[in-house]
C-alpha cells in the first residue's frame, strides 16, 4: 500500500511539474506583442541618436555659418548654412522615427493585453465547463 502511494504521489508531482510550463506558455498574441514591443524600444532609442546627432550637426553649423559670416568667407558661411539646414532636417527625422517607434510600443503593449485576456477566458471556459 505505501508502494503504491508512493507510485501514485510521484506519477502525480510529475504530471504536475510538466504540466506548469504549458500553462504558462505566452499566446501568439502576447508573443507577437513583446517582439513588436522589444523592436519599438529599440527603434525609439535608435530615433533619439539621430534626434542628438542632428541636433549636434545643427549647432556645428551654425557656428560655421558664423565664423564665415565673421570672417567675410563666403564658402565657409555656405558651408555652415547647408550643414545647418541638413542637420535640422536629421533631426527632425529622428523625432519622426521616435514618434513613429513609441507608436509601435503601445501597439505591442495593447497585443499583449489582448493575449493576456484571451488567455484568461481561454482558462476561465476551461474551468467552468458547462
Amino acid at each position: 500500500m505505501v508502494r503504491s502511494l508512493t507510485r501514485l504521489s510521484l506519477t502525480l508531482a510529475a504530471i504536475a511539474y510538466l504540466t506548469g510550463p504549458v500553462a504558462r506558455a505566452d499566446t501568439a498574441a502576447e508573443k507577437a506583442g513583446n517582439t513588436m514591443e522589444q523592436k519599438g524600444g529599440a527603434e525609439e532609442k535608435a530615433g533619439d541618436a539621430k534626434k542628438a546627432k542632428g541636433a549636434k550637426m545643427e549647432k556645428t553649423g551654425k557656428a560655421d555659418e558664423k565664423a564665415g559670416k565673421k570672417s567675410g568667407d563666403k564658402a565657409e558661411e555656405m558651408a555652415g548654412e547647408k550643414k545647418k539646414k541638413k542637420g535640422h532636417a536629421v533631426e527632425k527625422a529622428g523625432e519622426a522615427m521616435g514618434d513613429e517607434a513609441k507608436q509601435m510600443k503601445t501597439s505591442g503593449n495593447d497585443s499583449e493585453k489582448a493575449g493576456v485576456k484571451a488567455k484568461k477566458a481561454l482558462s476561465a471556459a476551461k474551468a467552468d465547463p458547462q
